[in-house]
């Protein structure tokens, strides 16, 4: 029971940021949600996260609060009409390929590669003190 409503919710979320993928492209979306927007797709839409899954419990909290954050923030920033057009035609849309946004996943990857070589240095200074 629990784990049916965990799948629906998960379809729902999916469902969302299809939706606001195709809100960030809508001319009537002001520009401000369409960068809100289009950093929440590039995170749900990237193959790697920002916390990688293995890491217990952070693994995981990454996806359950700053994903549905961003949605909820860039939600309120969208017309009401344009989301309820784009919400029908994410619908549609439903079981199609999703796309991989390769450039999200690059940040992430130099932003993991930035924190290595920082705690790397400090890590080096303090052993060499």
């Amino acid at each position: 029971m629990v784990f049916s409503r965990w799948i629906q919710s998960a379809q729902r979320l999916k469902r969302e940021v299809v939706a606001l993928y195709l809100a960030g492209r809508d001319p009537r979306t002001p520009w401000y949600a369409k960068v809100l927007a289009g950093l929440v797709v590039a995170y749900a839409f990237s193959p790697l996260d920002l916390i990688p899954d293995p890491i217990p419990i952070l693994g995981y909290l990454d996806d359950l609060l700053l994903l549905p954050l961003g949605i909820w923030l860039t939600l309120r920033l969208i017309p009401p009409g344009v989301m309820d057009e784009c919400r029908r035609l994410a619908e549609a849309l439903e079981g199609e390929r999703r796309p991989a946004n390769w450039i999200a996943a690059g940040v992430i990857v130099l932003l993991w590669l930035l924190a290595a070589w920082w705690i790397g240095g400090w890590v080096y200074t303090q052993l060499t003190k």
